[in-house]
């Protein structure tokens, strides 16, 4: 990887990335509430768990599937992924975390070299709304990434936004973050590997637990975060 691919992974990843990520806690504000998650623990075991059932099998085969269809300008393949992640969503707050992140990734994009690649102009059409996934596969397609790369990156990002929403939400210190943070990290490449071995019939949106504390948490009394 040349650095100037690794500088726009590190980018791509960051939560300073001005697409809204830090503001959600994907239901885990909701197990808070439950009391489901009460310290550095069950705050690990929650987010490590939701890493393998939730994104593992379903953002990033998503991912990898769309990014090697953006390589390959198969326009018709990236409206059927993205038709997937809309209709997979099991809450509605889940459904437009996706739509809402994915708009903003759209205008990052515009305003970046090379902002009149069709591609893009695809992208942003898409109905109802583009969605993160499929936004972050262009993004990476255009930084020359591979797929696995890319994969690594979301993952990367999606763990860190999740560790800084527990920080806010349980509470928890910031050197629990980091161990936390640690944990989630060392599944990460055998996440990534299965994740790229996956087909069609393999992708999955099935986690129970996180669609109840989610649709819970769109009518949680008082909340931090967006999701």
């Amino acid at each position: 990887m040349s650095d100037a691919v690794l500088l726009q992974l590190m980018w791509l990843a960051s939560p300073a990335l001005p697409v809204g990520g830090f503001s959600y806690s994907e239901a885990l504000e909701a197990a808070v509430d439950d009391g489901r998650v009460t310290g550095e623990a069950s705050a690990a075991d929650w987010l490590a768990n939701q890493m393998a059932l939730a994104p593992a099998r379903a953002d990033l085969p998503v991912l990898a599937q769309a990014h090697a269809a953006w390589r390959r300008h198969d326009l018709a393949r990236v409206t059927q992924l993205n038709d997937f992640i809309g209709r997979t969503r099991e809450t509605r707050e889940l459904r437009l975390q996706s739509e809402q992140m994915g708009r903003s990734l759209v205008e990052w994009l515009r305003n970046q070299a090379g902002g009149d690649d069709a591609r893009l102009a695809h992208l942003a059409a898409l109905a109802p709304s583009p969605t993160w996934p499929i936004a972050f596969a262009l993004a990476t397609a255009r930084a020359d990434a591979s797929a696995a790369q890319a994969l690594h990156a979301s993952l990367f990002g999606w763990a860190e936004n999740m560790v800084q929403a527990a920080l806010k939400a349980v509470p928890l210190g910031q050197l629990a973050g980091q161990r936390i943070l640690q944990a989630l990290v060392e599944r990460m490449p055998a996440l990534v590997e299965q994740a790229l071995a996956m087909g069609d019939d393999d992708m999955q949106s099935f986690s129970p637990m996180l669609g109840i504390a989610s649709a819970r948490h769109e009518t949680q009394y008082s909340r931090l975060f967006r999701s």
